[in-house]
């Protein structure tokens, strides 16, 4: 009997179990997922909570009612990755041998990591909503809240969905014109890169986006701690910035079992092959989502792509052929901006945003790199596909590659 270990029963390692559990043979594999947690997370909906478009109810479901019944669902946190001895050591002493491991432990935020943030202003004047707790807190302040100085501060890169800081504050833009309140809120986006993106196209369009709405674009702002009793962040070269209200993305890390088990760099992450998603340092171990150190966006939609290339290169392995190296990178996000409107964004590693029709060439019917109605009506209708065929696994009419066609250079 050949196992099959996956850790991590978030997105990436969700979809990896119901790509493959249909295909691997009943009597010869076994196949076991591990995760500490029971509730999954729609987190794309987290950015919705302050603004009362979601609520927390719309976000959770249980992560057993998406993992294929003929797949072992271990509830357990993860003590070591043990991977000289082909073996996982679970908190509760259990061992779980494998011949294959799938790592998908994503990431999380560390606002410990800088000096200050958890102090005296954490969930009072200073707010994550990159966590569903953080998120909820966040909305019942901004009920009551009747203006001032707002700081959207990235610490450092990389973080989950790169986007969604900037639609956090085109969002703030619209919620406060809606409360009526907007000429009494001063909305500074800070942020460590040069542009308002990592991509310079795209950073040019967004920071120009950014000039339209009236938010202020902070950039190269390199935050080295956070006073919470004079409400000043204050960067490693000694600039400084007053909020009253600083709603922060945090150092992303990927999870404590990778430093534990001594394979991940220095924010935890797995080194990974960029092009084939086997890690650098062992041949029957994968790695895929928010745990790779790829340079490619830490997104739903990359998991997504990733385990598509994930998924042939798994039975390849298995079979003793060569791995195909086809992932290049491929993202693709909506970005709500707020009015009932959106852009989106199609990209890989290579190949920066560009203008055009997606995913149909001159049809769309999303638009690239521009702002419309339909791209909101995309991005509202992905909570449906997330559940119903993302995380299953389905096949969806997105290529795992980016394709160039209906594109404007």
């Amino acid at each position: 009997m050949k196992r099959l270990l996956i850790l991590g029963a978030g997105t990436a390692g969700t979809i990896m179990a119901n790509r493959l559990t249909p295909v691997l043979d009943k009597g010869e594999w076994e196949i076991t997922i591990v995760d500490q947690y029971e509730e999954h997370y729609y987190q794309p909906g987290f950015l919705f909570i302050p603004f009362e478009i979601y609520t927390k109810a719309d976000v959770i479901k249980l992560k057993r009612d998406y993992i294929p019944p003929d797949v072992d669902f271990v509830m357990s946190p993860i003590e070591v990755i043990e991977p000289e001895k082909n073996r996982v050591k679970l908190s509760n002493g259990k061992i779980l041998p494998y011949d294959y491991l799938i790592i998908a432990t994503g990431t999380k935020i560390h606002p410990e990591e800088t000096e200050g943030m958890k102090e005296d202003g954490w969930y009072k004047n200073i707010f994550d909503f990159y966590t569903v707790e953080g998120a909820v807190a966040l909305g019942n302040f901004l009920k009551y809240w009747q203006g001032g100085r707002l700081i959207l501060n990235i610490v450092e890169m990389p973080i989950k969905c790169p986007v969604a800081p900037l639609e956090f504050v085109f969002l703030a833009d619209w919620w406060f014109t809606e409360q009526g309140i907007r000429d009494k809120v001063e909305i500074s986006f800070v942020t460590p890169l040069p542009g308002a993106f990592t991509k310079p196209k795209a950073a040019k369009y967004l920071g120009n986006f950014l000039e339209k709405k009236n938010i202020h674009l902070i950039p190269e702002f390199d935050i080295g701690k956070v006073d919470s009793g004079a409400n000043k962040i204050i960067s490693y070269d000694d600039k400084e910035m007053e909020y009253d209200l600083l709603v922060t993305i945090p150092t992303n890390m990927g999870d404590e079992v990778i430093a534990r088990s001594g394979m991940g760099d220095d924010l935890n992450f797995v080194p990974t092959n960029p092009s084939t998603l086997q890690s650098k340092n062992y041949e029957n171990i994968f790695v895929l989502g928010d745990a790779t150190d790829l340079p490619s966006s830490k997104a739903g939609s990359v998991a997504h792509f990733e385990s598509e290339i994930l998924f042939e290169n798994f039975l390849r392995a298995v079979e003793k052929r060569p791995l195909l190296p086809e992932f290049d990178g491929h993202a693709n996000c909506f970005i709500e901006s707020g009015f009932g409107k959106g852009i989106l964004i199609d990209f890989n590693y290579e190949v920066e945003p560009l203008p055009g029709k997606f995913p149909l060439p001159g049809v769309g019917p999303f638009s690239l790199l521009e702002e419309t109605k339909m791209n909101h009506w995309g991005k509202m209708m992905f909570r449906w596909m997330y559940w119903n065929l993302l995380l299953k696994g389905a096949e969806l009419p997105i290529e795992a590659q980016m394709n160039m066609a209906g594109k404007r250079k």
